[in-house]
């Protein structure tokens, strides 16, 4: 699949699959394409050439990088997922409680900290009962505890709902413990698979610096297959 915006080439030649029961992690510099690939995969942008391919009646939930809200509206976090559908209030306090947030329902958003509101976009995704979660730097704006405490969520939220999960990301650390499988992109795609290995290829290197990829050699830990091998594609 390819992309070009404006007469550029965005992505050259990107081919990506994410399994149910799988976390991707795509990473990559500035102006790699990521969100570009993000928007082509959720149906945004349409790719000038080659396809999306879904498995069928596939559902999607999207927690986007940035949300622009009124500081000065008042709302509070159960209103705000109120915003995204018609559920019922029992399965917007059962999306909070999923998250963490249950004794935030009442509170404004905007006294949310950075991890909260993290957490508040997530269950908002999740009220869609998704197949596939899409998540666009989740750990942005969020503290060291919160970082980890947030890619413990992710990672039980695969295995409680064995959906399939694509994480964007800088967080070295954070790629390298918590996903299945990484993709290095820079318009193509530079190197795909598990950790360890991509944390050894030379691109990977090339991009993070030998030394802070180094640095990150005892978090790094191969990660087992799923229960059962599923060739499922989200």
């Amino acid at each position: 699949m390819s992309l070009r915006l404006g007469g550029t080439v965005v992505l050259d030649g990107v081919d990506l699959v994410v399994r149910r029961g799988e976390i991707v992690t795509l990473i990559g510099p500035n102006g790699a394409g990521k969100t570009s690939l993000v928007r082509v995969l959720l149906g945004i942008l349409p790719p000038t050439t080659g396809e999306v391919r879904r498995a069928p009646d596939v559902v999607v939930g999207y927690a986007p990088q940035r949300l622009e809200l009124d500081p000065f509206l008042p709302m509070t976090a159960r209103r705000f997922l109120a915003l995204a559908g018609r559920f019922p209030k029992i399965r917007l306090v059962a999306a909070l409680r999923e998250v963490g947030l249950e004794d935030a329902a009442e509170r404004q958003v905007r006294a949310l900290s950075g991890g909260e509101f993290r957490r508040l976009l997530l269950a908002r995704a999740l009220l869609r009962d998704p197949d596939l979660l899409v998540l666009d730097e989740p750990f942005a704006g969020v503290d060291v505890e919160g970082q980890a405490a947030f890619a413990a969520l992710v990672a039980e939220l695969r295995r409680r709902r064995r959906c399939g999960i694509l994480l964007v990301s800088h967080d070295l650390h954070l790629v390298l413990s918590a996903s299945d499988r990484v993709v290095c992109l820079d318009r193509r795609l530079c190197c795909v698979g598990r950790p360890l290995d991509v944390a050894a290829d030379p691109a990977f290197r090339r991009f993070f610096g030998a030394a802070a990829v180094d640095a990150l050699a005892p978090f790094v830990h191969r990660h087992g297959r799923p229960d059962r091998e599923e060739n499922e594609r989200c």
